[in-house]
């Protein structure tokens, strides 16, 4: 969502809404509480408060955002500074008008805008008077508008010059709403889109309770196969706010114009729903979306079907009404057409009692050849229910003589539902179905089993799940596992080479006496007496840190070790055009972060770029006594952690320059530097093997596990 740094939405009191207190700017900025009170002291051109209520003192929003534009202070992403203030303002409007109410005025607002493509009040008569009347030729019948807007009261005139705003600040960018990236249709689409996208952090719980994942509502829409549909005829019972519309409207694409029937129990949803698909430019015939249960019937019939069942207490869920509502919607289904449903997992997947009415009435959904494929879910694909487990079907009406017989199962119940994951499971299923669902020759599938009808009605009551993988990979399977022992036999005689003829590592220590106690020093002190420079870290914007190109990025992640070197790349392209004041390591330059805590780590091939908040400890090699990288960093290690931060407090007990440690003399430091090295060059043999060891073990388990591997004897 937009930057809205333009706005001047007053409430009907005339209380700017934009007005924000310096807890709210720190929280904005995403610093610490005092450090807008340290700006405002140190930097004159720091925006002046507005206003002061007892002891707070508040500040336009809008100037904030500026300024933290102009000067780049703070840790807040430049895009989200805009997003956050737009959400203040709005959550201020909550506390004085119920949160529907909102959304309903708001989104009427944003449907006008759109059709007379103009700012509402750019006209001559800006009145909400002149607002409503022009609401009202567009919406003759009242099917969307004009009950929202007659029903605002003192509201509608400073919402309009809200929705103006907000819809004026979405035209000036484009990006992700609620985790979909959205088709372009307009900025009072995208102003309608981002609304709804952060209606969790706005108090609109009916609208949230329900929602999927935005993953796995693009995926329903996907496995539709609406893409390749000639001219879809879509079907939505049970739309709730539209997000399954949206997705599939998406999903299809710019060069095909589906038309949609859907529906809800909810007469506000229905309304919210003709808004949404109206701002899309869904328009007379093409949408038809009715108050009730069933959806309207159209003319030629849906050819696609989509819906997620609503959700019910476990005591109201009975098995045999859920496949109720399945089999009423594979009614509307013509030969050669898909319905995809989202489902509770009780009812559609796990176990159900032997021969009783619900087992039997699955089993008809496989002996009539409609159930193509059922993948179980994990929990939390309703993030608001995360106790609830689904499950999904894929339905379709083939002819008799195309039957085959087959079933296509993915238990997908212990995964995370990543982009990967997800496109995985689409792709199995766009295999499944241009294979006629159950050809023969199907191409390998990432996550499927291919089960016989026959075997699972062979078992009353059984779960319809594939408790074994997928099994298309055991031939690479076992190839890999080649590969690693080879590894393993190339590593251990690694090892033994590297630990020398004798074997054993020595490191020839012993008592020192106390009156040869080596002075400490700290990094001000060495920088003091010229023997390093520290050197800044760059801001670098998260959206240019890919997994490729031209240089390493090192951000706190991979300094302190949880992010292997390399996960972060940049080009250099970028470098000269966006960040040409950029510099970069040089071999055995010392990073180091001191937050989330302090870490080390050596640059040994350089030329890499060192992101905020890490920083580059150089060594100046022609001090007199120059300081060994790798004993630095072991040095500052041990000094911070006997200083790290103790809970409760913001800061460590001292800050990373102050931290002492010893000063030792070249010759020891020699010695120390060559002892790090070795261990260092042991332990990175014995990390490999390690490693090596975890995936042979998880290959050859996952292997028995699912049958596809068996283990012989020495030969």
């Amino acid at each position: 969502m937009p930057s809205t740094h333009e706005t001047h939405a007053l409430g009907p009191s005339g209380e700017t809404t934009w007005r924000i207190s310096s807890t709210e700017i720190a929280a904005l900025a995403r610093v610490e509480r005092a450090v807008p009170a340290n700006w405002r002291r140190r930097h004159g051109d720091f925006p002046e408060p507005i206003a002061r209520d007892g002891g707070r003192t508040f500040f336009d929003g809008r100037e904030i955002v500026d300024w933290l534009l102009t000067t780049g202070h703070g840790n807040a992403d430049e895009n989200d500074l805009g997003t956050e203030l737009a959400l203040h303002s709005l959550s201020a409007w909550t506390s004085r008008i119920p949160g529907r109410q909102l959304l309903d005025v708001l989104t009427a607002l944003m449907c006008l805008r759109h059709h007379e493509g103009v700012p509402l009040l750019s006209g001559e008569d800006t009145s909400w008077e002149s607002i409503v009347e022009r609401a009202g030729m567009l919406d003759e019948d009242d099917t969307c508008l004009i009950s929202e807007l007659t029903n605002a009261g003192p509201w509608g005139p400073p919402l309009s010059r809200l929705a103006d705003e907000l819809v004026a600040a979405a035209a000036n960018t484009g990006r992700r709403h609620g985790g979909m990236l959205a088709v372009r249709h307009g900025p009072a689409a995208d102003a309608f889109e981002w609304l709804l996208g952060v209606r969790h952090r706005l108090g609109f719980h009916d609208l949230t309770a329900d929602t999927l994942t935005p993953g796995m509502t693009e995926c329903i829409a996907r496995l539709t196969g609406i893409d390749g549909t000639t001219d879809p005829v879509i079907a939505n019972p049970g739309a709730r706010g539209g997000d399954l519309l949206v997705a599939l409207h998406s999903a299809a694409g710019p060069d095909i114009v589906p038309r949609f029937v859907a529906s809800d129990t909810n007469r506000s949803l229905v309304r919210l729903v003709r808004r949404r698909m109206l701002v899309r430019g869904v328009l007379g015939q093409a949408l038809d979306v009715q108050e009730g249960e069933s959806v309207p019937d159209a003319v030629d019939g849906p050819n696609v079907v989509a819906s997620v069942l609503p959700y019910l207490p476990r005591e109201e869920r009975l098995p045999e009404k859920t496949l109720e509502r399945i089999e009423a919607l594979t009614d509307l289904l013509a030969e050669r057409c898909t319905a995809v449903v989202l489902g509770p997992a009780d009812a559609l997947t796990e176990p159900l009692r032997p021969h009783d009415w619900a087992d039997r009435f699955r089993r008809d959904f496989l002996t009539n050849g409609l159930l193509k494929a059922v993948i179980a879910l994990p929990g939390g694909i309703m993030p608001y229910r995360p106790g609830y487990r689904t499950a999904l079907w894929v339905l379709a009406r083939t002819p008799e003589q195309e039957k085959r017989g087959r079933v296509l199962l993915a238990d997908l119940s212990g995964q995370e539902m990543t982009e990967r994951t997800l496109t995985g499971i689409t792709e199995d299923i766009r295999r499944w179905r241009a294979g006629g669902w159950g050809k023969d020759g199907l191409p390998a599938l990432d996550h499927g089993v291919i089960v016989s009808v026959e075997r699972l009605n062979s078992r009353a009551g059984a779960a319809l799940t594939a408790r074994t993988r997928a099994t298309t990979g055991a031939r690479d399977r076992v190839l890999r596992m080649a590969d690693l022992e080879l590894r393993l036999k190339e590593l251990g005689e690694r090892a033994h080479r590297e630990s020398g003829a004798g074997g054993q590592l020595t490191a020839h220590a012993s008592l020192r006496p106390e009156s040869s106690t080596p002075p400490s020093t700290t990094i001000a002190r060495l920088r003091k007496e010229r023997r390093v420079r520290m050197l800044p870290g760059h801001r670098i914007a998260t959206e240019y840190l890919l997994d490729r190109g031209d240089h390493n990025v090192l951000t706190p992640a991979e300094v302190l070790g949880r992010k292997p070197v390399g996960t972060h790349r940049i080009d250099r392209a970028l470098l000269m055009t966006a960040y040409r004041h950029v510099a970069f390591t040089e071999p055995g330059d010392l990073v180091i972060t001191a937050q989330p805590e302090f870490g080390a780590y050596i640059d040994a091939g350089g030329f890499s770029v060192v992101a905020y908040p890490a920083r580059v400890l150089r060594v100046r090699s022609e001090a007199a006594r120059p300081v060994r990288p790798r004993v630095l960093a072991a040095f500052l290690s041990m000094a911070a952690a006997e200083y790290r931060r103790t809970r409760g407090s913001v800061h460590s007990a001292l800050t990373l320059e102050e931290l002492e440690f010893p000063d030792v003399g070249p010759v020891e430091a020699d010695r120390l530097d060559a002892l790090l090295e070795d261990i260092e060059r042991r332990s990175s043999v014995l990390r490999q093997q390690i490693g090596a060891l975890d995936e042979l073990g998880s290959l050859a388990t996952a292997g028995m596990a699912d049958g596809t591997l068996t283990l012989h004897a020495d030969q």
